[in-house]
């Protein structure tokens, strides 16, 4: 019979490739680990992994069942959260990931608001790209998401934040300076400057006008709003910033112009969670304290 203890060291195994720091992560010595997944190995009849003294190695049915077994071990976490909820035990934790565009921004006006009104909640942050996010959700290493859109979210729950509109941020005296009717093709033709490929922003500023070129591929992509800022204010080119951004005040201090671009198509940021979630209630919650936090910004 598998167990969920094989499948805890399943899936330790496969995030260390090391059974000694597999057993660490998991509580129990190198040979317990060792002989439950022997044990686990000899029940389904296949083998899960390679094992050298050098390295260890997943074979391609450990990959699957690896896979497998963390959406098993999420929907245990998950039943298990109903019954603490039901039998009124808070959520001591809550595990909160954000992408890079929108969390230094937004979170720290945020947490006043949270700690106020769960001041026993254990807030852990992530800041990881949105593909990273979705995984990190599925898995059940993060509860709690906020993403922006358009984006391909599968089957999560999501409740909508607000819309995040862009400025365009120029070297002084640039000729687009002041401009609220730019296109994209007057854009591209002022080296409009991206962040990196995987930062969701990208395509979202791509898509910010309809008749934006892509990039060509060896085009400058930086891994940061202030390093686009950075190169904006050297005259390398001009960006566009999310309104977001804006408002917290990361253009101070530099020597560049702001323009308002109230034709540009905004994103949509988000709060994502598993449909299996038992804390949906106080996810819808925490939504309005977001949104809350970012009307604060505007003021």
């Amino acid at each position: 019979m598998t167990t969920l203890r094989q499948l805890r060291f399943l899936v330790a195994v496969a995030d260390t490739l090391n059974f000694s720091r597999a057993a660490e992560l998991c509580h129990v010595t190198q040979p317990t680990l060792s002989a439950g997944l022997k044990e686990l190995e000899d029940h389904l009849g296949v083998a899960v992994a390679e094992r050298s003294k050098r390295r260890v190695m997943l074979t391609p049915v450990g990959e699957e069942l690896v896979r497998r077994a963390r959406i098993v071990l999420t929907d245990v976490a998950d039943m298990e959260a109903v019954a603490r909820a039901q039998a009124g035990i808070g959520q001591g934790e809550l595990r909160l990931g954000v992408i890079p565009t929108v969390g230094p921004f937004l979170i720290p006006r945020a947490m006043p608001m949270l700690r106020e009104s769960w001041p026993e909640l254990r807030l852990f942050l992530r800041e990881e790209l949105t593909e990273q996010l979705l995984e990190g959700l599925a898995e059940g290493r993060l509860d709690l998401i906020i993403i922006a859109l358009p984006h391909d979210v599968g089957s999560i729950e999501t409740e909508f934040l607000f819309e995040d509109g862009y400025q365009l941020a120029t070297p002084i005296g640039h000729s687009l300076a002041g401009n609220p009717d730019v296109t994209g093709a007057l854009l591209a033709g002022a080296s409009l400057l991206l962040l990196e490929k995987g930062h969701c922003l990208q395509r979202h500023a791509l898509e910010a006008y309809a008749d934006i070129p892509s990039p060509p591929g060896d085009a400058f992509a930086a891994t940061s709003l202030p390093t686009l800022l950075s190169m904006v204010e050297e005259g390398l080119g001009v960006t566009l910033l999310p309104q977001l951004a804006v408002d917290a005040g990361i253009a101070r201090g530099h020597s560049i112009n702001l323009t308002p671009l109230p034709k540009a198509c905004p994103r949509r940021v988000v709060l994502g969670w598993r449909p299996t979630s038992p804390h949906a209630a106080r996810f819808h919650q925490i939504a309005g304290l977001l949104r809350a936090a970012h009307r604060s910004l505007k003021v």
